[in-house]
């Protein structure tokens, strides 16, 4: 996943980029990771600074070519894995200095534009919304999960207002054909009678598959957990967000292990007090218009970021209690 811009020269913007430079600072040296690479935005600007390394991941296999160009021109500084990032702790980094861990959770063009993906309500065909490394794909979701757990996930996962009427029509639908993209948006168009001009209808509905498809709320949750145990001392996990659900995660996360809550399991009683993070701004930090003009898809960009004040790897904390009732609803991929 990263960052887009759908405009006509189709040029690739990894959004807020000078701000997370600015916050991860490698002009000092270090070993960042990239855990969304995507088309490698975050990762040549970081390689510009000669003594840094950059750990870029992706779940993407498509990443594989962008990531063999770089790795060609800064072999020794270099390292990509196809892998999803709630595997973090997979890459045994006990020895690598981690100074910055970046998540851009957004989709590339390349991604949204790839009809074989059908991350787009543009194209026809076959419903899919696979990242990689995936068990299912949207068609099996619309075409085998049952009303009231549809309802759920265009509820809770894109927060669609018409989640029931949606579901409904889908079930009944699909009784006599099986239903792909171009049958699923006429379904939301006959199914939503308000249209909000500047979004298409379909938006939210497309949103909730790619979620759960792809189990979203899982990998940010354990993406983030990982992230907190493989930082250094000192070090800046930095996360930019699309959409509300995305970025409530990520502010509950930074916040609660901010203030009291993030005990080591291996402190005295005494010194329950220390906190895992520190927390810069409560605010989250938003495109500039200049940014905005230029890729108009950044402007739902938040990019909220934390720094690792103790060296401590096994903390607790009630993030899986606190978005449970998401993750029970991902659960729902057990019956594909």
């Amino acid at each position: 996943m990263k960052a887009t811009i759908i405009s006509g020269n189709a040029k690739h913007y990894p959004v807020l980029l000078n701000e997370i430079i600015s916050i991860i600072t490698p002009q000092y040296g270090g070993t960042f990771i990239d855990c969304t690479f995507g088309q490698g935005g975050y990762s040549k600007k970081i390689l510009d600074y000669p003594d840094t390394k950059v750990i870029a991941i992706d779940r993407d296999i498509e990443s594989i070519k962008k990531a063999e160009n770089i790795r060609e021109k800064f072999e020794n500084r270099f390292l990509f894995k196809n892998i999803k990032f709630s595997q973090l702790t997979n890459l045994k980094l006990k020895k690598e200095d981690i100074k910055g861990i970046i998540f851009d959770l957004g989709y590339s063009y390349t991604q949204i534009k790839d009809p074989k993906k059908g991350l787009s309500f543009d194209f026809s065909g076959e419903l899919n919304m696979k990242l990689g490394i995936n068990e299912f794909s949207a068609k099996e979701v619309i075409n085998k999960l049952e009303e009231k757990e549809l309802l759920k996930i265009f509820k809770y996962f894109g927060e669609e207002k018409e989640s029931k009427k949606i579901a409904r029509n889908i079930v009944e639908d699909r009784k006599s054909k099986e239903i792909t993209t171009e049958e699923l948006v006429r379904i939301i168009e006959s199914t939503k009678k308000k249209k909000n001009h500047k979004t298409h209808s379909a938006t939210k509905v497309f949103q909730a598959l790619r979620i759960f498809v792809n189990k979203e709320i899982s990998e940010l949750i354990y993406g983030l957990i990982n992230a907190a145990k493989v930082l250094k001392k000192d070090g800046i996990i930095a996360v930019v967000t699309f959409h509300s659900l995305e970025d409530k995660i990520v502010k509950y996360f930074f916040k609660s292990l901010s203030e009291n809550k993030s005990v080591s399991r291996y402190l005295p009683k005494e010194d329950e007090k220390i906190n895992l993070f520190k927390l810069i701004n409560k605010k989250p930090i938003i495109p500039s218009q200049k940014e905005i003009n230029e890729n108009p898809p950044s402007r739902s960009a938040k990019l909220r970021y934390v720094v690792k004040k103790e060296d401590f790897f096994n903390f607790e904390t009630d993030i899986l209690d606190k978005f449970n009732y998401l993750l029970e609803i991902e659960n729902y991929s057990e019956k594909l």
